[in-house]
């Protein structure tokens, strides 16, 4: 069987390498155009998809637009059996539609659970405790298509967004192998989504995350705010506004934090700190120990490091 691969980010190498190194027929790769990078975005970077398939000795195709003629064309010349897409972008039907034994994705939830851009940040923010890995067909409506195989994966307290990812990356290489090997014995009994759920309001969704998206809220619980901010790290990162008196705001990333949960009389965004070791958030039902942050302009530190370099009066700080 013929097979082409789709696919972007450090994601979607893993599953990659998998079928290279199984002996799995891959004629083709399709990847995003290479990105300016550099100061002046006068060098252009190769994704990591393409980075492997080059090293892998496969022909590689980046098209601006996947509903170009040009890329139509050459994309039937490879007379592909099957698409793979893991961590690309929505596929046109003309795409989707044109091997014989279909396209299937690779998504990195329980679906029909975390359809979307963000699956494995909106998982860990909303405090899942289990998330796994999806593969399904392709079809008109995005991650909507019917379920091939999918597998579990636990999430504990202290699992980050970079940890998960990590985790499914793996999952998800032996996940699809799984699944071609399934369609290659003309095993697959592909399920409807719409029978594993009865309701679709209460599924929860994954939509893309920008900037505002990760600002902390300080109306939350100590737990709530403790897994915002995991399901963010390392990427793109919770932040805040730290305000010291003279009213000079600083952004600050945070990386990773501690839960304190009590009874106290403090204004919540309250910083306290004995400015050498720890510094705490005041939040409604407790503290949130802030470990690991990245003031603007400077590289990821522990609290102790920000605290030794920090001028102002951090006891007369407050968060927004």
């Amino acid at each position: 069987m013929r097979i082409i691969y789709m696919g972007t980010p450090a994601f979607a190498v893993e599953s990659l390498r998998a079928l290279v190194e199984g002996g799995y027929n891959v004629v083709g790769v399709v990847t995003m155009p290479d990105k300016p990078a550099g100061r002046h975005g006068s060098v252009l970077q190769p994704s990591p998809v393409k980075q492997y398939a080059l090293a892998a000795g496969l022909p590689v195709l980046q098209p601006e637009k996947l509903k170009e003629e040009t890329f139509l064309l050459e994309l039937q010349a490879l007379r592909a059996d099957l698409q793979i897409v893991v961590a690309f972008r929505m596929l046109p039907e003309a795409v989707w539609g044109m091997p014989a034994a279909g396209t299937f994705n690779l998504h990195a939830s329980l679906l029909p659970r975390y359809r979307g851009a963000a699956p494995i940040n909106w998982a860990v923010i909303n405090g899942e405790t289990e998330t796994g890995v999806t593969t399904f067909f392709l079809t008109h409506e995005i991650d909507t298509g019917k379920i091939i195989l999918q597998r579990r994966l636990f999430v504990t307290d202290t699992d980050d967004a970079g940890t998960v990812h990590d985790a499914l990356m793996a999952a998800g290489a032996g996940l699809v192998t799984e699944t071609v090997n399934l369609i290659l014995a003309d095993r697959a009994q592909a399920v409807s989504q719409e029978t594993l759920y009865s309701d679709p309001a209460l599924l929860p969704l994954a939509p893309k995350i920008f900037k505002d998206t990760c600002r902390l809220c300080l109306s939350q619980t100590v737990k709530q705010a403790y897994d915002f901010i995991r399901g963010l790290s390392p990427y793109p990162t919770a932040w805040v506004e730290l305000i010291p008196l003279d009213g000079k705001r600083q952004t600050v990333k945070i990386y990773q934090t501690e839960k304190h949960p009590c009874t106290h009389s403090h204004p919540v965004g309250t910083i306290l700190s004995d400015r050498r070791s720890y510094m705490d958030i005041a939040l409604c039902d407790g503290f949130l120990r802030i470990l690991s942050l990245q003031p603007e302009g400077k590289k990821r530190m522990n609290t102790v490091d920000f605290l030794n370099g920090f001028k102002q009066e951090i006891m007369s700080c407050r968060i927004e």
